[in-house]
């Protein structure tokens, strides 16, 4: 079977699953508990058919500021302490439309498009992880954010845990899904990605005809996005999320992205900075929150949220169920209101650093 149909079949049989799952509900509406240990906070309450709040619309004003020479988009609403979402590879603020909501009442809720993404300017850089940092800590300061709770995602994760490691007493709290974190990385080899991923991510990394999948294909977009999510995108949010990657030419970052990936020791540069604040995550008490589902992405399967439950101190795991990589458009309302909660919570806790 082609790598891509088994992706598409596995997807498929996910759907069914979920659908076995909503038509449990509609018969007994009872909750879920498993029955885990405390510092694991499964989703025991929520119906996993309600998709109320999924939407395509993106009703936010956008907002523009210049940073080291280039104009970041932004949205920017609610107040108080602010919340800053940082979005992955082949995303942009547009993400977290459907989880924002719930989180507004907590604080001021900000999602930046990285540099070169989303509605951000694309200045000619080569779109390193470095560029990106530079970008997003200057951001951050032309903003005087301060006191800040991140959630992050996917590349998002690994810029929001570096600056939290160099920024600490900056970071209240820090939400987190599909992330790069031990034990799965930096990796070893290729191949612990899974074999789909292992093709793809091999192909475009080393050859000019796999690069030819992201500027000519678009395959971050048009195929891999899509076979990372439960459901099935409406034509309206494809189109939102194809719309800042229509000329080949802006899809540049979507293909530096995947050469950043750590796989034995290249690039030693990422490697070394996720080998850096990972040791940081297993010393620090400042709060975090950890998202996942099963079988997941090829970031954080369930056995990452046992080991992360285990090894990082100040920690709440939170299982949201069957799901690949982009929770975010299969459980917004689920994450937005656990991110609600667990601020409520921490905004008494006092953290050594």
């Amino acid at each position: 079977m082609p790598k891509i149909a088994l992706i598409n079949y596995r997807k498929r049989i996910l759907s069914l699953i979920l659908a076995f799952i909503c038509f449990c509900f509609s018969l007994f509406a009872l909750p879920i508990n498993f029955g885990l240990s405390n510092n694991l906070a499964w989703a025991d309450t929520v119906n996993p058919c309600e998709t109320s709040a999924i939407t395509a619309d993106f009703p936010y004003k956008s907002n523009y500021i210049e940073v080291l020479g280039s104009k970041m988009h932004y949205i920017d609403v609610g107040s108080g302490k602010p919340i800053l979402f940082i979005h992955g590879n082949s995303g942009w603020s547009y993400v977290w439309r459907n989880i924002i909501p719930f989180v507004i009442p907590q604080g001021r809720a900000i999602a930046v498009d990285l540099m070169g993404m989303g509605k951000s300017d694309k200045p000619a850089i080569d779109y390193s992880f470095a560029d990106h940092y530079r970008y997003l800590e200057a951001f951050i300061a032309a903003l005087n954010l301060q006191d800040i709770t991140l959630v992050v995602h996917d590349w998002g994760s690994t810029l929001g845990f570096h600056y939290a490691s160099r920024h600490k007493d900056n970071v209240r709290g820090i939400a987190f899904m599909e992330a790069f974190i031990p034990p799965f990385f930096p990796v070893d080899n290729i191949q612990q990605m899974g074999e789909e991923l292992a093709e793809v991510f091999g192909a475009v990394r080393s050859s000019p005809e796999g690069q030819k999948l992201v500027y000519e294909r678009n395959i971050f977009i048009e195929e891999l996005l899509s076979n990372a999510i439960l459901r099935d995108l409406s034509d309206a949010e494809l189109a939102a999320y194809r719309c800042p990657y229509l000329q080949k030419p802006s899809r540049k970052p979507l293909l530096v992205w995947a050469s950043q990936i750590p796989i034995a020791g290249e690039p030693p540069e990422t490697e070394t900075i996720i080998n850096q604040y990972s040791e940081w995550l297993r010393q620090t008490t400042i709060p975090k929150l950890h998202f996942y589902v099963s079988p997941g992405g090829s970031l954080n399967p369930p056995e990452v949220a046992q080991w992360t439950a285990q090894h990082f101190p100040n920690i709440e795991t939170h299982y949201l169920g069957e799901g690949l990589h982009y929770l975010e458009e299969d459980y917004p309302e689920e994450i937005g209101r656990a991110i609600a909660d667990w601020l409520r919570r921490i905004e008494t806790i006092n953290c050594d650093y």
